[in-house]
């Protein structure tokens, strides 16, 4: 096998974490174990990821201290290689099969030594972390190596990179190159802690086919305003996608080996037939069952006129909406959702009855002839317990449900939280030709929910084959797939036989609504393999690993489903890929080997999905210990904690120190403290001002009469919205609005692509959601007092107020500020900003800017006062009342006293002309 030089990750979805560090402060000098360098270096070769991590500390301190070196890495990455450069000295990791590996581990153990082992994850990663003991003066270089496929989600690949130093690093840089020979169709950065002084740290180029995103900040740009701590505290993340058109895809060949990717565009959508099997039983109560019912709601909304469905709920008991099968029209939708809203959570839980009451109901639609032909079937599970009533035993539950599916239709399983067997519900997902998921408890389960059926919604082709020439290829990954979806991908790997032809060529055949259809494609080995030649992008050999880790993936992922004697022949095989490419896979483990003056080891597994039960077990000197419960914690840890008199490298002694953490990245959400707002107190509520002056004097203080208490004067408020009007560099309009029934059109600009759209809430005197719209990049922006949720390509991402963003993409720039305001602007179009103002009339707030750049076409409840407006003169006896005409109608301005809530809270008060709506 032929070594890989460094490569780098991309593809659908795709998550590098690199260092995570958390600095533990004692009584010891804050720094002492100092990172003078780290860098990340990540390179996608077509769609396949080979990411460096390495970090160089060095003890400043004049006793000995703990450096511990923690990584976060995609769930579906595989670890294959780790190295520590101590004094010079390489201790290299080894990987091993798992019960060598463990044998290892235990002796280490018996011998009274350290070699501890831990398990923890996040929602979609996996945490690697290792500690030694560190000399004074001494160095310290950790690298670690890990590859990934990437899948393609929602129609765009993503690379994460959670940004969190904890301190400042005189190098630190982040290199991200990306070659995909299809051509990228679109690129965009997102950034959660991007000022704009770090924006110039932050360059991107690119070509036809290549990228490169480079981050090296300096120190000055590290540094908070005016402190020497680091502002890197974030997510750091690269979306795109690749050219495709109606074909039978892209084949990629090099050294030998070559990669067929398949996801033609333009093909139309299959009807299909669903139905949503509820679980309503008493631990579904509180917040996840209305978070299931407001998802399940907004998934109704989206079923196509041309679906078919039904709703199951169950508890100890299953019960059906409709006796059979009815179309998604818009009475029916209406109906459904009236049902989803009325769900109540009580009793047990007996999911063999409704999964089999959800395949009778299909049977049923087939024998009276109710399915159209052609139709895609699916049933979609959303339990979050483990059966307790009618048949609880899991094996006996897969079989029934297997036996009754019988391959006809796509089960899909959602486990929400950690109260149900992830394993039962994968392998009764697997066995059904559809796959399992986790939802998390958590503000944004609704969105997750949301995003698998988005995953799902869209069947464009059944029964998917690809065929080679047998005399061309040989160990061809699996070839054959029940559906493809809009948004996803499918890839298919193989080697090529020794002496075969210059021109490989392939069919895909598959089932669209009506007929069958089959793709031709074809490639030139010479041609391809000079696409691959360039070192700065690509890895040498990075196809044939390509090819190993998704064989690897598939063999784990057929072993679910597989009898007892079949699945010892795909263990064997995965297991000897695994040790011959150095994969740290379930079937594999690292060895870290630590001479000092006798052996030392600590072992690295790759985690597995975990149930309640074993969770959150960890291993600290060969037994289990507690650790704080995290949500979704799954990962790789080695940890060598030394006792004092220990000594780690000859001649040095190991003190109890206390630890010390030194991180990179880190994915773990943190909740930024809310900006705490002064409010404003003791004035009178809408004064009326004189003119246009804002210096107004206050009124004079009287005594309240004997026996009666003085009236406390009403804050000024905050107006919903204020315009600034075309023309107009002073003046400004408060639009207050006393009269709303459902969404209102606040903006429309056909020439601009926007559309702003609201509810407004007239007794709360707030809007209860405001949604932006754009036709290009076709993205919607829908703000709420709880959070953002930003939708591109279908793909729902949810942002906490007050979280700092940055997002660039060639046509849209999206900031937010630890203030909450959140900015949508480009160069020739209208800014639009979002606040949740917390002052007083605390609400969702609209802001416009740049208005000069409306069109003449510019309408909508706001929008219309960007076209003729025409003020009238002062009222003879009160100079602070006139009126303003627009379109014909005309409206009652007054000037009054309002807080221009536009800079954030506490607000300024300003002199504008108010009317109402």
């Amino acid at each position: 096998m032929k070594t890989s030089a460094p490569g780098r990750t991309c593809g659908i979805s795709l998550l590098l974490l690199s260092l995570l560090a958390a600095l533990h402060t004692t009584t010891a000098r804050k720094n002492d174990i100092d990172i003078y360098s780290l860098t990340v270096d990540s390179k996608v070769s077509s769609r396949f990821a080979h990411t460096v991590i390495t970090s160089r500390v060095v003890n400043k301190a004049d006793t000995m201290q703990e450096a511990t070196f923690q990584v976060e890495l995609p769930r579906r990455a595989f670890i294959t290689n780790f190295s520590m450069i101590i004094e010079g000295v390489t201790y290299p990791g080894i990987i091993k099969k798992k019960a060598a590996a463990q044998e290892q581990y235990s002796a280490a153990v018996a011998r009274g030594e350290s070699a501890g082992l831990v398990k923890a994850a996040g929602r979609k990663t996996e945490q690697f972390q290792v500690s030694v003991s560190v000399a004074p003066t001494a160095k310290v270089t950790f690298e670690l190596v890990y590859e990934e496929l990437l899948k393609r989600h929602l129609g765009a690949y993503e690379l994460l990179l959670k940004v969190q130093p904890q301190q400042l690093v005189k190098h630190l840089q982040m290199d991200i190159h990306i070659f995909e020979p299809q051509g990228i169709s679109f690129l965009e950065t997102e950034s959660t802690f991007m000022t704009n002084e770090l924006a110039d740290a932050l360059t991107v180029s690119q070509n036809k086919t290549k990228a490169h995103i480079q981050f090296k900040p300096v120190l000055s740009q590290q540094k908070s305003s005016g402190q020497q701590d680091t502002v890197l505290d974030g997510n750091f993340i690269v979306r795109y996608d690749v050219n495709r058109t109606i074909s039978g895809g892209s084949i990629q060949i090099e050294n030998g080996y070559f990669v067929h990717y398949f996801a033609p565009e333009g093909l139309p959508t299959i009807p299909k037939n669903v139905i949503f099997v509820i679980d309503k039983s008493g631990s579904m109560s509180g917040r996840k069952m209305q978070q299931t019912r407001e998802a399940l709601i907004k998934i109704l909304d989206d079923l196509s006129p041309k679906d078919q469905f039904n709703l199951i709920s169950f508890s100890g008991d299953a019960a059906q909406w409709k006796p059979l099968l009815v179309p998604a029209s818009a009475e029916n939708v209406n109906q459904a959702r009236s049902y989803a809203a009325g769900i109540q959570a009580h009793g047990g839980t007996d999911i063999n009855e409704a999964v089999l009451m959800a395949v009778q109901l299909l049977n049923s639609a087939k024998q009276k002839e109710l399915m159209p032909e052609g139709t895609v079937s699916l049933i979609i599970l959303l339990t979050d317990g483990d059966p307790t009533m009618g048949e609880t035993n899991p094996a006996r539950i897969q079989r029934n449900v297997k036996e009754a599916i019988d391959g006809q239709y796509s089960l899909f399983c959602l486990g929400f939280g950690f109260d149900v067997s992830y394993a039962f519900l994968e392998k009764l997902a697997l066995d059904n030709g559809g796959l399992a998921r986790r939802i998390y408890e958590d503000s944004d389960s609704a969105l997750q929910l949301q995003d698998f059926y988005e995953e799902v919604a869209n069947p464009l082709l059944t029964a998917v084959t690809f065929e080679y020439p047998s005399n061309v290829v040989e160990e061809v990954s699996q070839d054959n797939f029940r559906l493809l979806f809009k948004g996803s991908e499918i890839v298919v790997a193989g080697k090529l036989r020794d002496q075969s032809p210059d021109v490989l060529s392939a069919k895909v055949r598959g089932q669209l609504h009506m007929q069958n259809i089959t793709f031709q494609t074809e490639s030139r080995v010479t041609e391809q393999e000079k696409e691959f030649q360039s070192p700065k992008y690509i890895f040498h050999s990075f196809m044939e690993r390509l090819w190993a880790y998704l064989t690897i993936q598939q063999l784990l992922e057929q072993m679910v489903s597989a009898s007892a004697t079949e699945k010892q022949a795909l263990e064997t095989r995965a297991l000897n890929l695994s040790l011959h490419y150095c994969f740290v896979t379930p079937l594999t483990s690292m060895v870290v080997t630590k001479p000092d003056g006798r052996e030392r080891s600590e072992v690295a597994e790759k985690p597995v999905e975990t149930n309640r039960e074993n969770r959150h077990k960890n291993f600290y000197l060969g037994r289990p210990y507690s650790r704080p419960h995290t949500t979704g914690d799954r990962g790789f840890r080695l940890t060598d904690y030394l006792t004092a008199g220990e000594s780690l490298l000859p001649g040095m002694l190991a003190p109890s120190v206390p630890e010390r953490m030194i991180h990179g990245m880190d994915l773990r959400a943190k909740d930024v403290p809310a900006v705490a707002s002064d409010s404003i107190t003791g004035r009178l509520g809408e004064r009326k001002a004189s003119g246009s002056s804002t210096d107004l004097p206050q009124p004079a203080k009287t005594a309240s009469p004997p026996g009666t208490t003085a009236a406390v004067p009403a804050p000024i408020q905050a107006p919903p919205v204020i315009l600034m009007l075309p023309g107009q560099s002073v003046d400004r309009l408060c639009v207050d609005i006393k009269h709303s029934q459902g969404p209102m059109n606040l903006l429309a600009d056909p020439d601009q692509g926007i559309e702003v759209t609201a509810q407004y809430e007239t007794e709360r005197a707030q809007f209860s959601w405001i949604k932006v719209t754009f036709k290009n990049p076709q993205l919607q922006v829908r703000a709420s007092p709880e959070h953002v949720v930003v939708t591109r390509n279908r793909k729902n991402s949810a942002y906490k107020w007050k979280e700092t963003l940055f997002s660039v993409t060639p046509s849209l720039k999206m900031t937010m500020d630890e203030a909450g305001l959140l900015l949508l602007s480009s160069p020739d179009r209208v800014t639009i900003g979002l606040l949740p103002w917390d002052g007083p009339g605390e609400g969702l707030r609209l802001l416009l800017r740049d208005t000069d750049r409306f069109s003449s076409r510019v309408g909508g409840t706001l929008g219309q006062f960007y076209q003729d407006v025409l003020w009238g003169p002062p009222a003879a006896a009160d100079d602070s009342k006139r009126t303003l005409r627009v379109q014909g109608l005309d409206y009652s301005a007054t000037r009054l006293l309002k807080l221009d809530y536009q800079e954030g809270s506490p607000g300024t008060e300003i002199s504008c002309w108010s009317i109402e709506l």
